[in-house]
């Protein structure tokens, strides 16, 4: 630890840091690691959890049905955090929606490990979903503005922060699921909520000493006459949606195509608004039309990518031998080899752009280039497609799941950075939205994807593989053929 003067503060001050950084990231880097853990680890246990029997300590919900929903609560999660964004600018600022919103975490999790059945899966999966997605977002706002727009320090510092995202991951869906081997699901759940406990005591502790009054403005205040407007309107919807699922109206099995189209009809309006906007430049909306085929190709990624809590869950489950040496994995502490991967790989490709320079290849190639490769990978399934329980090497899954990471890197860093590039100056955080509704899109669609695999038959499995294989390749092929076009429609932004 040392003492330096703040850059860019009105008035210099002496702070403390922590490794060259402000001192508030070591507190966010506790939050979100945590935060992290507790909801990887839970949803690492999601699937088993609801489709295993119940004498088994599951739900006993069909298979099909807790796959698509596992797709659902992703996509869901991704839309809360445009929810988020909208309370911090609005109503809380983002510091106190972080807060509030890691609370709202802890409780759902508690919910989970204590309340059996599905009333407890119910109240927990919302209470985790929104507060998940109120720290996705704050987290990253209250962080930023414990930096100046010139701090040098700001890209390592949110570069540290994103390590914090896949160590909870990592080690989150490695213990829980181990827990859930060893004492069961509700023990797993258990596990979790201890993990977001500390992280909030330890924030709670830090956060006057450490955040400040970073992210405490609410940029723009909602009047108080129009509090009661829009309470009563996510009162209604949220009435309605209550009502349609618990008289059937609307079936369980159709909320992942339900999240999508809500996804679909915002990114519609938002687009919308922004072409229509007389601040839009010429220029500006060249850019959005641009984008337009990047997006497609995010939520076709997303759709595979996120198959890992669904299909490859189902596939680690019943089909592959998971002896590791000595050890037997649980099925869940499979998806730790995607954050392991992360951890190992994302500094080796932030190393190769930097060094690439003006000579790194464009960014509708990348997207292409991580649909290509995420394409491939289900061709590894293809040999071993009708047989019998253990009949797939762990080994095999490590492989699959080392292509995704690389399909990954190419495109989920990229389109993070893209999204704040192609931008209208009038409108940054909005196309940022627009780029967290293709991934809510494409999560959804896993939990579709899910629906629709059956390992029980070898036809249906090999068409299901070779489809989806051929429709992420040809697209991946199409995006590097227009990037020449993207980048004359970027205006000078590859």
């Amino acid at each position: 630890m040392s003492t330096q003067t703040r850059p860019g503060a009105d008035t210099p001050r002496t702070e403390r840091t922590f490794f060259g950084q402000p001192w508030g990231l070591a507190n966010l880097f506790g939050i979100e690691l945590w935060e992290r853990f507790s909801f990887y680890g839970m949803q690492a246990l999601l699937a088993f959890y609801m489709y295993y029997a119940t004498t088994e300590g599951g739900l006993g919900i069909d298979r099909s049905t807790a796959l698509s929903l596992v797709g659902a609560y992703g996509g869901f999660v991704y839309m809360m955090a445009l929810v988020a964004s909208f309370v911090g600018d609005r109503l809380l600022g983002p510091e106190r929606t972080l807060y509030y919103s890691a609370i709202l975490v802890m409780i759902g999790h508690v919910m989970l490990a204590l309340v059996p059945g599905a009333v407890g899966l119910a109240i927990g999966l919302v209470c985790v979903g929104i507060g998940s997605g109120g720290v996705k977002t704050a987290s990253q706002v209250v962080l930023g503005d414990l930096y100046s727009r010139e701090d040098p320090r700001r890209d390592a510092g949110f570069s540290v922060f994103y390590m914090a995202i896949n160590i909870g991951a990592l080690f989150g869906h490695a213990i829980t699921g181990w827990v859930w081997g060893m004492a069961g699901f509700h023990w797993g759940f258990g596990l979790a909520a201890i993990g977001m406990a500390i992280g909030l005591v330890q924030y709670t502790v830090m956060r006057k000493s450490t955040i400040g009054a970073a992210g405490s403005e609410v940029p723009n205040p909602l009047p108080r006459s129009e509090w009661a407007k829009w309470g009563l309107g996510v009162a209604g919807i949220a009435l309605v949606l209550v009502s349609l699922l618990t008289t059937g109206i609307l079936p369980l099995d159709w909320l992942s195509w339900v999240v999508f189209a809500v996804a679909l009809v915002a990114t519609v309006v938002l687009l919308s608004e922004m072409y229509a906007s007389d601040e839009v430049t010429d220029a500006e909306k060249s850019r959005l039309t641009g984008y337009i085929p990047l997006l497609v190709g995010s939520v076709a990624f997303f759709a595979i990518f996120q198959s890992q809590f669904t299909v490859v869950a189902v596939y680690a489950d019943q089909r592959a031998d998971l002896s590791l040496f000595k050890w037997v994995l649980e099925p869940a502490q499979v998806q730790s080899f995607n954050p392991l991967f992360i951890i190992i790989f994302a500094p080796i490709f932030a190393t190769m752009w930097t060094k690439l320079g003006e000579r790194q290849w464009a960014s509708a190639t990348k997207f292409g280039v991580a649909n290509i490769i995420i394409g491939l990978s289900l061709f590894i399934f293809l040999p071993y497609v009708g047989k019998g329980e253990q009949s797939t090497p762990l080994l095999v899954l490590v492989v699959i799941l080392f292509l995704f990471t690389i399909g990954e890197l190419f495109l989920s860093p990229v389109g993070n950075s893209l999204a704040t590039k192609v931008a209208p100056q009038a409108f940054k955080s909005r196309l940022f939205a627009v780029w967290l509704m293709s991934v809510s899109m494409g999560t959804a669609l896993s939990g579709v994807l899910g629906s629709l695999y059956n390992p029980d038959d070898a036809v249906a499995e090999r068409t299901f593989f070779l489809t989806l294989s051929a429709i992420t390749i040809v697209l991946g092929v199409f995006l590097i053929a227009i990037r020449r076009w993207v980048v004359r429609k970027f205006a000078g932004i590859r």
